[in-house]
């Protein structure tokens, strides 16, 4: 079976580079191991492979970062990761700012801006103040509010997966979700190297999907970061 797709055509109205995530409704975000960091605690930029439900890679991701801030700030540090196709085109681009983030204090709050291609805003994802749940707005290119993403009891739950529901703004209704999976006891012990599921409707916006990879970066760091 061929492990990589093909980058679509494109199609009138999608930003170039995500026609593809007009064929998809559910990633699997896969974390790359980095040997080092298993072994000694350095903290190295963290790397991604963003498969399709057949196991074919769609994406690559990489972190852009410097030594000082990813041993110093640890989960807390500002970041871009470049999402590139098969062809090792830049599609999207995720950037975090600099923020203290503390669910005590509202004005400690997460941002992210997700760029598809790069340079053309496509949306943000901005944490809601809430002192034991994370909750998060998700935004179209003008910022205004299109969805929730609410996750359990400060981030964490019993069971072997986390998920983060996707939903309405009424909250009525849930159209997806992005589950932390698990990935095993030594890899979970040693490693901060972890697997993202993410569900969503096959005729979501391809602008929001994007916007969904991004938010599902942003979890990854500040929930399942470990702080070496």
């Amino acid at each position: 079976m061929n492990m990589y797709a093909v980058p679509s055509p494109g199609i009138p109205g999608c930003p170039p580079g995500l026609e593809y995530l007009t064929q998809v409704d559910q990633l699997l975000i896969k974390q790359k191991v980095e040997l080092v960091e298993a072994l000694v605690g350095f903290e190295s930029n963290n790397k991604y492979e963003v498969r399709n439900s057949m196991g074919q890679n769609v994406f690559y991701a990489v972190e852009e970062n410097d030594c000082l801030s990813r041993q110093c700030c640890g989960p807390l540090r500002p970041f871009t990761i470049h999402v590139l196709d098969n062809l090792g085109q830049e599609i999207i681009t995720v950037t975090r700012p600099l923020k203290c983030m503390s669910c005590f204090f509202p004005c400690c709050l997460q941002e992210l801006e997700v760029q598809a291609p790069p340079g053309n805003t496509v949306g943000y994802i901005m944490q809601q103040w809430h002192p034991f749940s994370p909750k998060f707005i998700v935004a179209n290119e003008h910022n205004e509010p299109v969805l929730k993403i609410h996750g359990p009891f400060c981030g964490w739950s019993c069971l072997p997966d986390v998920d983060f529901e996707i939903l309405t703004m009424d909250e009525v209704s849930k159209i997806g979700k992005i589950s932390k999976q698990w990935t095993g006891l030594l890899r979970e012990a040693f490693t901060d190297s972890d697997n993202f599921g993410i569900q969503f409707p096959m005729d979501l916006d391809v602008r929001m999907k994007a916007v969904m990879i991004g938010a599902c970066f942003l979890i990854d760091f500040m929930f399942f970061e470990t702080t070496n």
